[in-house]
């Protein structure tokens, strides 16, 4: 299981002395101080939004079990998915998962977290990762979210505040067609030889429609075949997960993106200057698909404190 993985990296940690508690104080009435029973991953998942997708309401794959008809059920499935070690997809543009550790994650200068995805060298499907802070106190990620800057934040080919409505198919065995904020229309491609459940549009969404809004990059993916045959999807520079980076990636018991707290930037792109966090989102960050291989979409097996187990 990926807690005893995560347990024994732990150990070999604290016997390399990097699992030292920050000697700096922080002098912060919400904030969690790390204790010996604290552990590495975020284990608790607050909400599964994942966008349609081929490995949505999937029962094999993706290990949905058919009952997952509400909100409560798909974040049981999500948080039992990654205590087994298995990945959770976040369909294409703008789904998301919401975490939380049991103690706050201190920005203590270089990575501080980490992002297991499932990401190779012409695959890789960019997650946007969000944090939070407790602000008020109460245990939930009801505060202010901060985008991690990364290597396309401010470039011109970025849009921020993008969003995508999508629309429940009418039929079975169908595409999801989708509008977005800048005029665009488009269909997540039903891709039957591969994922043959009915509905690629989440069983517990409701409404017959739903929109997902958060900051898109520009799809660099391409066909290099001419012919369909070969799709590739290239990496971007940093600072997002799923994302084969020569910067930021590490394969060591995972394929992991690291990332620093200090490229917490508010809405206008000022720095937050953050000193911990409590909460993390991570969110597909690219609208696009890849002929056959469908929809791109950002996967994630954990959430980790980087200084615990690296």
């Amino acid at each position: 299981m990926k807690y005893l993985r995560l347990l024994s990296l732990l150990l070999i940690a604290v016997a390399c002395n990097k699992n030292e508690v920050i000697t700096e104080q922080i002098e912060d009435e919400h904030y969690r101080p790390r204790t010996e029973s604290s552990v590495a991953e975020a284990q608790k998942v607050w909400e599964y939004t994942p966008a349609p997708g081929q490995f949505i309401n999937e029962l094999k794959t993706s290990g949905f079990t058919g009952e997952e008809l509400t909100a409560e059920a798909a974040v049981a499935y999500a948080e039992r998915r990654m205590s087994e070690g298995r990945f959770v997809s976040l369909g294409g543009f703008g789904g998301y998962i919401i975490v939380g550790f049991d103690h706050s994650v201190d920005n203590a200068g270089g990575y501080d977290l980490a992002v297991e995805g499932n990401s190779f060298d012409g695959s890789s499907e960019p997650g946007i990762v969000w944090v939070m802070q407790d602000e008020n106190g109460d245990g939930k990620p009801n505060d202010t979210w901060y985008e991690l800057r990364g290597s396309e934040s401010g470039k011109p080919t970025t849009i921020q505040n993008y969003s995508v409505t999508y629309y429940r198919p009418a039929e079975p065995q169908s595409p999801v067609k989708w509008r977005d904020s800048v005029g665009a229309e488009g269909e997540i491609d039903y891709v039957g030889a591969h994922h043959l459940q009915d509905y690629y549009y989440p069983a517990w969404i409701a409404t017959d429609s739903y929109t997902l809004s958060g900051t898109r990059l520009e799809a660099r993916n391409y066909d290099k075949s001419g012919n369909g045959t070969m799709w590739v999807q290239p990496a971007y520079d940093w600072g997002y997960t799923d994302n084969q980076s020569s910067v930021d990636f590490i394969s060591r018991n995972g394929a992991f993106n690291k990332l620093d707290i200090d490229n917490a930037m508010d809405a206008w792109g000022n720095a937050a200057e953050l000193k911990y966090i409590d909460f993390v989102k991570v969110q597909c960050g690219v609208n696009a698909k890849s002929g056959h291989l469908g929809e791109l979409s950002t996967e994630v097996f954990s959430v980790v404190d980087y200084k615990m187990v690296f």
